[in-house]
């Protein structure tokens, strides 16, 4: 693929991303991903050049100046990177979520656990927005038992079993199995997220690679990377 000359790519460079221009990226991102067509037969360049085309035709940025593919694909590595941080700082936000908290406390204290960790305030809020409901960013998180359910579920236990006159240790042995039990789901939350931005590091280091240079075995890695998110 050819590229454009230094000196109009340095001045495009510098120019800053809108937030109008992080939607349409993220839409011809999603769409050429899932593309079931194409999907599993496109090569790195090609991929990028079909994201470019859909960035650069979108009526939503008529009159902008034209991106070129390296911004996108640069700019993209940037908002699939924070915004991948970001969900593991909104599910950290949503365990911790005390009792008469609402969405806003949440996102502010998501807020706080990203810059806490990171040391820099997260920026791409309204990119989070747009991709969390997709299968690879989707929040795992799950509301919070209240005290009444988790104490209404324990006395139905120690009822049922024979001999209610030892209610009082059937209580605790039922919490500490729920908490048990919670533990375990949150540790599974947390792999699956993992796991997903492995994956995702994994596709862009071999999208950024010349496509004549990947090997048969990484070839076929990108191409099943590529169809799960279909």
């Amino acid at each position: 693929m050819e590229h454009p000359p230094q000196t109009s790519q340095t001045s495009l460079q510098r120019r800053k991303w809108s937030t109008k221009e992080d939607v349409v990226l993220i839409s011809a991102w999603l769409n050429t991903s899932k593309d079931a067509i194409v999907s599993t037969d496109q090569k790195a360049g090609a991929f990028w050049k079909r994201i470019v085309d859909y960035v650069n035709a979108s009526p939503l940025l008529s009159g902008a100046v034209p991106r070129e593919w390296s911004q996108c694909k640069q700019r993209w590595g940037r908002i699939n990177e924070q915004v991948c941080k970001f969900v593991g700082c909104y599910e950290a936000a949503v365990r911790e979520q005390a009792s008469g908290q609402n969405e806003n406390d949440v996102m502010k204290a998501a807020h706080d656990i990203f810059f806490n960790d990171l040391g820099i305030k997260f920026t791409l809020e309204h990119c989070w927005r747009e991709l969390r409901f997709d299968q690879k960013w989707k929040s795992l998180g799950v509301p919070k038992e209240g005290p009444k359910e988790k104490k209404k579920e324990a006395e139905e236990v120690v009822a049922e079993e024979e001999g209610a006159e030892v209610r009082p240790p059937g209580v605790k042995a039922c919490k500490a199995a729920k908490r048990k039990r919670q533990g375990y789901d949150e540790i599974h939350s947390m792999l699956a997220v993992k796991k997903e931005i492995h994956q995702q590091k994994l596709l862009e280091r071999l999208l950024a690679k010349d496509p004549t240079h990947l090997s048969a075995n990484e070839i076929t890695l990108m191409d099943k990377l590529i169809s799960e998110m279909i």
